[in-house]
């Protein structure tokens, strides 16, 4: 018998190393585990923090049997793959992993928030939720962010083209 499966969203962001390769590995994972349902596009953002280069960032939905703290592990997971270091705040980063929205749970653990607590403040989230789930995502939460500057450059599979690109440099 199947385990009753919540819907979930995670935001999914990189900036350095090789941005494009690091967020497909990372999709890939979640599909060989069979969790992934869909990804977003893809979205070029500029950082919020400290100088950096532009981040690659996108929204996946996923379908998950295990509890919130299992995926926010899971979420560490992939960063730890990624061989995420953390050395700022808002700092460039090969990886990054938000659980954003986990069914209907609300929480607010300082370990793990639901609702992102930040969500409603980024374009590079909104945007691309809004692809996947757009009545999970108001008119008011678009503009407010408006003034972003977040860009959807193409769909998942743009990420191949651009992770190429990137090893031949």
């Amino acid at each position: 018998m199947n385990e009753p499966r919540v819907r979930a969203f995670v935001g999914l962001g990189a900036n350095i190393g090789n941005p494009a390769a690091q967020l497909i590995a990372a999709l890939e994972s979640l599909d060989t585990a069979g969790v992934l349902v869909a990804p977003s596009g893809v979205y070029r953002s500029a950082p919020i923090g400290p100088q950096q280069p532009e981040f690659l960032n996108l929204v996946a939905e996923l379908a998950v049997s295990e509890g919130p703290y299992e995926l926010l592990a899971r979420c560490q997971a992939l960063e730890a793959a990624a061989r995420r270091v953390r050395r700022e705040r808002w700092g460039p980063r090969t990886l990054d992993v938000d659980v954003l929205l986990f069914g209907e749970v609300v929480m607010g653990d300082p370990e793990l928030q639901i609702p992102h607590p930040r969500m409603c403040e980024r374009r590079f989230v909104l945007d691309p939720l809004a692809e996947l789930a757009p009545e999970l995502v108001t008119l008011g939460d678009v503009a407010a962010v408006a003034d972003q500057d977040c860009e959807r450059i193409g769909g998942a599979t743009l990420l191949r083209e651009l992770a190429a690109a990137s090893a031949e440099h």
